[in-house]
């Protein structure tokens, strides 16, 4: 695998995070921007080759207590590596980089949603200390678990 580095990036790069997922069509694109904005939203880059490959954020001040607890629990959101690179150990190292992010941020815990269908991501996941099942919901996008990983 070639060389890699994982940045934090503002909002003034994140337009680029377009070379891994389809901004334009996530109804939660302008939700983002403006949580990165206002320090609610921490976005953490794999690059490769100088190429955005791979990206994972933490998220404080979330509304959601199975989310965040200030002080305790922090809620990772938009764990997604570019189609073509997956299942390459990428989730993995992105998913551990956040971990250490957490814990140098003082969290105990870190939760995450997944769709009940994204096998490779519930795999990855418990594979990773998410073992902890918070609950199983549903909204308007399908069935999803809350799921929990102590620090």
């Amino acid at each position: 695998m070639s060389e890699y580095s994982i940045e934090q990036i503002g909002i003034d790069e994140y337009h680029k995070c377009n070379n891994i997922w389809d901004m334009k069509k996530c109804p939660f694109t302008e939700q983002f921007k403006e949580q990165i904005i206002n320090g609610d939203r921490f976005v953490f880059i794999y690059k490769m080759n100088n190429e955005f490959i791979g990206e994972g954020n933490l998220v404080i001040n979330v509304d959601d207590s199975d989310y965040f607890i200030p002080n305790q629990r922090i809620y990772v959101s938009r764990m997604i590596v570019k189609k073509e690179y997956r299942n390459q150990g990428i989730g993995k190292i992105i998913l551990d980089y956040l971990t250490e992010q957490a814990k140098k941020m003082g969290y105990k815990e870190m939760a995450l949603g997944v769709d009940i269908d994204n096998c490779n991501a519930l795999q990855l996941y418990r594979k990773n200390g998410f073992d902890t099942l918070i609950a199983e919901c549903e909204d308007e996008y399908g069935k999803f678990y809350k799921l929990l990983k102590a620090l």
